[in-house]
């Protein structure tokens, strides 16, 4: 029985191992380990490929979440409106600051926020709205920068799981005030440890934000300002340069694993996820709905098929948070999602084999339940 795990960094290393040795090899040489020429290039190469003024090197992606918020002047008495369907360092970031978390629901279908509610969740003290694009597709921007521009509200994305995915002609990074990437290494732009990145077209955010990553020094030994240090090592941005040559290709290779599943699974009794007729998604996660969740993902382990479940507790229920005031079925689709979602391997080293006993295992199970259900066992035991 062939395993078929949710990642296989080892196999995309394999791939550039001898150009990843002459990059770390080139950094030994200079000695040039803070703020060498290959974080410059980096930023340069991504905000290219994005299309914006600037791109600020992080050291992860949540400092460049955090370090935005800072530019912004985000503090106690703020609020600041994201979604609770999001990996936990979105709202962490807001709480650091002593500002507050206003969590909004999500639309069932892509996973990311309803404007509808976001306008409905804005008060006196909004001061900025980060949107999520999760999975890898964009969020509805436009409806989310008309509700923004129209009351003056700064718009961050967290695009840490959307490099490369485009709202119609626009790609991710360029669509909001301000754009947070994340190199993890489990990303589609994954690094060799921790790493992140600032996107902007604000020369004067853009500057901030410099300041800020180098514990707000203006000048050498001068601070007008308070900040961190949040800089890239050049020894991280060298690696993920060499990476860069193989995102469009792994990218691509996503979108085709992806494709296949959708076509298999269509008529099953899971949801393929849906993308919006102007997105281009590149599947960080390929991630269904099914109310049998647990029991397929039980199942799935035992035919070696990896899964996982992003994210099983809302944010507007965790414990650190109840000071808010949030219970359950404040947020319904939230609440639902979370126990019906379940992202399968869909990473760039999957071979047509792979998808195949991915697809089969799901297909075998949901016609064995059939069975099982017409005879009223349940299908527990497949």
């Amino acid at each position: 029985m062939p395993n078929v795990n949710m990642l296989d960094l080892q196999g995309e290393y394999e791939l550039i191992r001898d150009k990843i040795r002459a990059a770390v090899d080139g950094v030994l040489e200079s000695q040039q380990f803070i703020n060498g020429p290959a974080v410059k290039q980096l930023e340069q190469a991504l905000a290219e490929r994005v299309g914006v003024a600037h791109g600020i090197a992080m050291s992860s992606g949540t400092d460049a979440l955090l370090c935005a918020l800072m530019t912004l002047k985000i503090s106690p008495g703020d609020e600041v409106i994201l979604p609770s369907f999001t990996f936990f360092a979105t709202a962490g970031v807001i709480a650091r600051l002593g500002a507050t978390p206003v969590f909004v629901d999500v639309d069932e279908a892509t996973f990311n926020m309803d404007p509808l509610l976001i306008e409905k969740a804005i008060t006196s003290h909004t001061r900025a709205i980060i949107v999520v694009h999760l999975f890898g597709q964009c969020a509805d921007m436009a409806a989310i920068n008309n509700v923004a521009g129209a009351r003056d509200i700064k718009v961050v994305e967290d695009a840490a799981q959307a490099i490369d995915a485009r709202y119609g002609d626009e790609p991710a990074g360029s669509l909001g005030d301000m754009a947070c990437l994340s190199f993890y290494p489990t990303k589609n732009l994954g690094g060799f440890g921790e790493g992140g990145m600032i996107l902007t077209n604000d020369e004067s955010l853009a500057e901030v934000t410099r300041q800020l990553r180098n514990h707000g020094e203006s000048s050498r030994y001068h601070h007008k300002r308070v900040g961190g240090n949040f800089r890239l090592d050049t020894m991280k941005a060298a690696i993920l340069m060499v990476k860069l040559e193989n995102l469009a290709d792994f990218t691509r290779r996503r979108r085709d694993n992806a494709a296949a599943y959708d076509a298999a699974l269509a008529e099953s009794f899971v949801t393929p996820p849906v993308v919006m007729d102007k997105c281009s998604h590149v599947y960080h996660q390929y991630t269904i709905k099914t109310s049998r969740r647990d029991e397929l993902r039980e199942y799935l382990s035992r035919q070696g098929v990896g899964s996982g479940i992003y994210y099983p507790v809302p944010l507007h229920l965790q414990a650190c948070f109840a000071s808010l005031g949030y219970k359950p079925g404040s947020l319904p689709v939230t609440e639902r999602l979370v126990n019906e979602v379940l992202s399968l391997p869909c990473h760039p080293m999957l071979s047509k084999d792979d998808v195949k006993h991915v697809i089969a295992s799901i297909l075998t199970m949901d016609q064995t339940c059939e069975q099982q259900d017409r005879l009223s066992t349940g299908c527990t035991e497949v």
